[in-house]
């Protein structure tokens, strides 16, 4: 009986130090990737031109969101083309209308034509695009959110 207790110990301080090795790893790549994922947003930025919409680079993150029209972005369409839209990267902000209230205005970063018509390392990029925006956008809010809780 005592070997078996010392086999599910042993086990146990085994999977303890495997769970502990893997939130090292989770969390290494999340600093170590993140340098690299906003190199690749410039990168991309510039290979897609929507420099020409949105000019500063830095400002590119002031956005409150980023979505895609004319491809799938979601687990049951991923990646799909959606057969007769226009592939665009939008931009959303939110501005105060005439009466003061805040508003939500789209803003079209990059047209890139007809959904059927965009090959497929262009549509790749595009995706790239905005899911490593998305990706810097949610470490930025998180950033602000440790510094709130930092405060309390």
């Amino acid at each position: 009986m005592t070997s078996s207790l010392d086999k599910l110990k042993a086990l146990n301080i085994k999977l303890e130090k495997r769970l502990a090795q893997n939130a090292l790893l989770k969390e290494k790549f999340a600093h170590t990737s993140r340098p690299q994922n906003i190199k690749r947003v410039k990168e991309l930025y510039e290979s897609l031109g929507i420099f020409e919409k949105s000019p500063d680079f830095d400002n590119l993150f002031s956005y409150k969101a980023m979505n895609l029209s004319g491809i799938g972005l979601k687990e049951d369409d991923f990646g799909e083309i959606r057969e007769g839209k226009y592939v665009q990267i939008i931009a959303i902000t939110y501005e105060p209308d005439a009466n003061g209230k805040k508003k939500a205005k789209n803003i079209s970063l990059g047209y890139f034509g007809k959904a059927e018509s965009v090959d497929s390392e262009l549509k790749r990029e595009i995706i790239e695009f905005v899911l490593r925006w998305r990706y810097e956008k949610a470490f930025a809010n998180l950033e602000h959110y440790k510094e709130l809780i930092i405060r309390v």
